[in-house]
């Protein structure tokens, strides 16, 4: 989602502690984190995303990946019966320079949960997710679409603009 760059992956020997409040927190916690085991020239990334449901006043939230083993099952039983299946995928990403400035971008990726689960592409909460102007699920719709359109591309081409302006 960063065509111009050159990403590698950061290996540390422990991980950093995701304990903020928000996809923002955590995200500069796992970029401050990296950027202490990073090379002294390197830009590190962190990223955290998750999705946001209205009918539970945005929950999951910060807590989507601890959901995500009965995450799918959980909204849906949750959202039974409810009409209000508003959500949204939000991303932050969080980018420390070699001098120690903070870059922040966000994206997100409004839409609704669908009654039940639909498609083999993704992973998540993909297969119950609908996207406003859409009548399938991101599961459905496929790993293409998601590269063009999704929460975490929005918030790298939003990260692009605020460097480029730099």
């Amino acid at each position: 989602m960063l065509p111009d760059w050159e990403v590698e992956l950061l290996v540390t020997p422990d991980e950093p502690v995701e304990d903020g409040e928000t996809f923002s927190d955590n995200a500069r916690i796992k970029a401050r984190h990296g950027r202490a085991y990073a090379a002294p020239d390197a830009w590190v990334v962190g990223e955290d995303s998750g999705i946001e449901v209205d009918w539970l006043g945005g929950r999951p939230g910060v807590e989507s990946a601890r959901w995500a083993s009965r995450g799918i099952s959980r909204l849906l039983s949750e959202l039974s019966g409810v009409e209000n299946r508003g959500a949204r995928y939000v991303c932050e990403i969080v980018v420390v320079t070699p001098g120690g400035d903070e870059i922040a971008a966000s994206g997100t990726l409004e839409g609704e949960i669908a009654r039940d689960a639909r498609g083999d592409e993704g992973f998540g909460y993909d297969p119950i997710f609908v996207p406003h102007g859409e009548s399938q699920t991101v599961a459905e719709l496929g790993n293409a679409w998601k590269a063009e359109h999704s929460h975490r591309a929005q918030a790298a081409r939003a990260l692009a603009e605020v460097l480029i302006e730099r």
